[in-house]
């Protein structure tokens, strides 16, 4: 029987509605301290694998990590995106988010799913396993910007707050929408819809190497343009994970 990957937390009603409100619901230190070893270890595995044009391991992290597959369809996994997504699910992908010391950080962008069906919703699960600074390979974020559905890559922050950003407000409080720098202790998870905006700040140079892995889930109905799934796996899941694989 697998053991528990979470801490005790709270996700009722009024933490979903500030997910719907926001586009992302942070849960600090939800990684039991035996989770977070683990993940360290499978993560620092995958990242040595080598990549090349044809193979990128860090892709497909969960596919070349046996611990990192039972966790798709872990019992308190599946109920977190049970609790957003609703009974029909299924698996989209698991990347590798690790970042090194020196890391140059990523620009502002967003993920499409389903743009002219709002009633399917895709969310991804980061977990930070050695949690983050705001300035230090740290998330950031607009609350709100998942409503706009917007299509934006590889944009600054001076492009950002000077163009699409500007004079924006939030489609449900009226404020005006503002970019956000996150900060995270070890073991926490993030939820965050597809559709917000988000980007990552540089990993300082004598920083330590930090652990992160996403896992993404969906509401079937609609193509997947970020399903990174190989065929192998699609048709050898792990346990419990096979209602999971097919893409409708």
């Amino acid at each position: 029987m697998q053991g528990p990957i979470f801490h005790s937390y709270e996700f009722g009603a009024r933490e979903k509605a500030q997910l719907d409100r926001d586009g992302h619901f942070v849960l600090p230190g939800l990684l039991t301290a035996p989770t977070r070893a683990r993940l360290t270890a499978s993560l620092a595995r995958v990242v040595a694998l080598p990549e090349t044009e044809n193979h990128r391991p860090q892709g497909f992290a969960a596919e070349h990590d046996p611990y990192l597959a039972s966790l798709i369809a872990h019992p308190q996994m599946l109920g977190l995106a049970h609790r957003v997504l609703g009974e029909n699910i299924r698996f989209d992908h698991c990347v590798d988010l690790t970042r090194e010391a020196g890391f140059a950080g990523q620009h502002w962008h967003t993920h499409s799913y389903a743009d002219d069906q709002p009633e399917l919703g895709f969310l991804r699960i980061f977990f930070y396993v050695n949690g983050f600074e705001a300035d230090d390979g740290g998330l950031k974020v607009v609350p709100g910007s998942h409503l706009y559905r917007a299509s934006l890559r590889n944009t600054s922050d001076e492009e950002l707050h000077a163009g699409w950003l500007r004079g924006k407000t939030h489609p449900l409080t009226g404020e005006p929408l503002r970019s956000e720098a996150l900060q995270t202790p070890p073991g926490t998870v993030i939820l965050m819809w597809t559709h917000a905006l988000h980007a990552v700040s540089p990993r300082r140079a004598e920083s330590a190497t930090r652990w992160a892995v996403v896992y993404a889930y969906r509401n079937p109905g609609a193509p997947s343009h970020a399903r990174w799934i190989t065929e192998g796996f699609e048709n050898h899941p792990p346990a419990g994970a096979e209602e999971l694989m097919s893409l409708f």
